[in-house]
Formats: structure tokens, sequence, C-alpha cells
């Protein structure tokens, strides 16, 4: 199991969140970049980066600070980004700037036909972000619940060809309270894509519990605020999804 550390930007900077609120921001690194290199040096097999920015305004905000820090990791680790995708042209230009995973998450369920377009021309890289709240889809930064199922989006977006599935309880995310792993075991075993974690990592405690259900179908956990704050040891936690999985 991957254990995949998050850069959230934020006006050029790398930030956390709690529950989404942008007010509710906390600033670790006015250099992403070098964050990335800092994550490099410890070992991470891949990034997952979030325009903050670019998910509440609908477009890319932060591109200088992603082309920053793909230089910075090369061709070495994998660097999946979501956030204010809304059009193939934005996919084809991230793609070809070195990202290797774009992930569509509002867009996804407001506009199902342009996922299913991105996965027609962009095969193998297109992964869908369901963020969810008592199983209940949210959009546009979270800021709004939708009616849909989770499960029921995620069957039907595995049927486009998407690659995985990330999946945020956002009632835990940024809030260091555990993961939600029932939920996240429902979901994975409704489908047969990956379902990718996210939201609540906290310790080793959690790393532990992912990693007893990863034969379920969960290829990674996203971890943000844990690693930054010192509650989670990434290297140490990756070594010890290695030595359990």
């Amino acid at each position: 199991m991957l254990i995949i550390p998050a850069i959230d930007l934020k006006d050029g900077h790398c930030v956390r969140l709690k529950q989404g609120l942008m007010e509710q921001s906390t600033v670790f690194s006015e250099n992403p970049a070098e964050m990335a290199q800092q994550w490099l040096a410890q070992g991470v097999r891949r990034l997952h980066l979030v325009d903050l920015n670019g998910a509440f305004a609908g477009k890319p905000v932060n591109g200088k600070a992603i082309r920053d820090i793909v230089d910075a990791v090369g061709s070495e680790v994998p660097v999946q980004l979501g956030g204010g995708i809304r059009d193939l042209d934005t996919i084809a230009r991230y793609l070809d700037s070195g990202v290797r995973y774009v992930i569509i998450g509002t867009a996804a369920v407001k506009t199902p036909g342009f996922l299913h377009d991105a996965c027609n021309a962009f095969p193998g890289q297109i992964i869908v972000g369901l963020d969810a709240k008592d199983g209940k889809v949210a959009v546009n930064g979270w800021s709004k619940l939708t009616h849909h199922d989770v499960i029921d989006l995620a069957q039907k977006f595995q049927n486009y060809g998407v690659e995985a599935v990330i999946y945020t309880d956002i009632g835990r995310d940024g809030m260091l309270s555990g993961v939600n792993i029932e939920a996240t075991v429902t979901l994975a075993r409704a489908i047969t894509i990956p379902v990718i974690a996210s939201g609540g990592i906290t310790n080793l405690d959690d790393v532990r519990n992912l990693c007893a259900v990863e034969h379920e179908g969960i290829s990674g956990a996203i971890t943000g605020r844990a690693i930054y704050e010192g509650t989670l040891d990434f290297a140490a936690a990756q070594a010890l999804a290695d030595e359990l999985t």
C-alpha cells in the first residue's frame, strides 16, 4: 500500500484545511517544491497535489507551484493532481507538463460526459475524486452536498474507465480523527478498480487498520495534516505498510 503525502496549494503555498474550509487554512510551507523534495528524500513513491484555489475558482490557479513541484521530483515520482480541472485542454497541459494522473472531482459529478470524454482521451491517467459525507457526494470544494450516492457514482465512473477512485470522508479530513474504515471498505467492495483512502489519517494505528483491509481493493492512503503536524512519521508509515502488505 502506498502512503501518499498531500501538498495542498493555496496562493502558492503548501497548506492544510479543516473540513475543506478555505478560511481555516494552516500554512506549512511557503515553498511547495522544497516540501516535495523533502518527501522525495524520505522515499515517497507518489505525491498528491490539490490546487485549492482552482477547486473553488473552477479553473487552474496555482500552475507555477505545480510546475515547480513536478520539476523538483522529476520522473522519479508520479504526481496526481486535482482542483479546478474542467476541460480536456487543461488535462492535456498538465499531462504534458509531467503530471502523471489527473483527478476529476466536481466536474465528474456535474458533467459526467466530460469525465467519459477524459477517460477516452487519456486512458489510464484519469482518477475520480469522490468526497462524501454520510454516503452522499459533495461538490464545489465540499461547499455543497448533493443527493448522489457515492457507491452508485463510483460504479458508473468505473464503467467509464477511470483508473482509481480517491474516497474522502469530508467529515474527517483535516481533523486527525481517524479513517472511516467501514465506509472505505464498503466502497472498495462495490467496485473492481483501486480505492485510495483519504481523510482522517492520524497515526500508525490508522495505517495498520488500512493495511488490514488492503485486500479489499484499497491501494493507497493520502495523508496531509498528520505528517505536517508530526502525529504521523511518513517514512515510518510507508515502512509499516511495506511490512504489512
